[in-house]
């Protein structure tokens, strides 16, 4: 295996891609060994295509196996060949949402019990350690404790994610998990604010419209942060193409002619190449002019 390992933890297939898709093709081509871990496989998602609505949940409700290949497909897009669901495929499903009257995500009145927001935290958290303690990675990327938007399995996958990071590095726990094993450094996924900004000012003058204009405040805050909250950015423009190709990948849930595409078709590389995130564990490598790393294996030596 690798001397650089990178664990991600996601909750929907498509999220990854969304995310990380460069950084994972970037660390991929770079020799280091690269894990997904996926905890459900994304049953509630709407469905974009007309041919395969009868996938959704409310009529066939096929979409998650569906899901599977897409997955597939865009890990293929990326390079990444160790990719996995959480307890195996299907084992939490789908928990849906909803939009709160503050424009962020929320759970449904009704959840059923077998969803991944219903799960007991240490049983979901068990079956990650088992993977931490197996794959041994310096960095684990994951969501804030929103979630960054509210969703109910972001949140979700937030918990399980640094719970069982911490589980993972206590000796005497569950010791037929595999050896312990201390995450160095954890990040969650964020956008830089000025990076988002400056992108809104060069679609209006081109007189495009951009998928964060109408977005509301709490989203904004939730979603974006400022420069000096930033502690990493990855700049893998030259991995962009393989990112829009993962994305292309998951059809059910991103339209080739929507929003997100206009965007990287209309400012490049930059669009989808830069991913920022924030440092929730471990000590800060080399910075930059701005404070930020290029590399979420700074400072540990390998």
């Amino acid at each position: 295996m690798s001397d650089r390992r990178l664990l991600l933890v996601h909750a929907h297939p498509d999220d990854e891609s969304i995310n990380n898709g460069a950084t994972m093709a970037k660390y991929v081509a770079e020799g280091a060994h690269v894990t997904l871990v996926t905890c459900t496989l994304g049953e509630e998602g709407e469905v974009l295509v007309p041919d395969l609505v009868h996938l959704a949940a409310d009529a066939d409700d096929a979409l998650g196996e569906h899901r599977i290949g897409e997955l597939a497909a865009a890990m293929k897009a990326l390079g990444v060949t160790d990719h996995r669901f959480l307890g195996g495929p299907g084992h939490f499903r789908d928990s849906g949402m909803e939009w709160s009257e503050s424009g962020a995500a929320q759970p449904k009145p009704t959840v059923r019990d077998d969803t991944f927001w219903r799960a007991d935290l240490t049983q979901a958290a068990d079956l990650l350690v088992e993977i931490v303690r197996e794959v041994r990675p310096q960095v684990l990327v994951t969501y804030d404790q929103f979630g960054n938007y509210g969703h109910p399995d972001h949140i979700q996958a937030h918990r399980v994610a640094m719970y069982a990071a911490q589980l993972a590095a206590v000796p005497s726990y569950r010791r037929d998990l595999g050896e312990p094993w201390d995450v160095a450094k954890i990040y969650w996924v964020t956008m830089s604010l000025s990076r988002v900004e400056a992108d809104l000012v060069r679609l209006r003058e081109e007189g495009l419209d951009s998928p964060f204009e109408e977005m509301g405040e709490a989203m904004r805050k939730a979603l974006f942060s400022d420069d000096d909250a930033v502690a990493a950015q990855i700049d893998g423009r030259e991995f962009a193409d393989a990112k829009i190709a993962a994305l292309r990948a998951h059809a059910t849930q991103i339209t080739t002619d929507g929003p997100f595409f206009a965007l990287s078709n209309n400012l490049g590389q930059a669009a989808w190449g830069f991913e920022e995130y924030r440092l929730a564990k471990g000590t800060q490598g080399p910075v930059d002019g701005r404070g930020w790393e290029n590399d979420l294996f700074a400072g540990l030596g390998v």
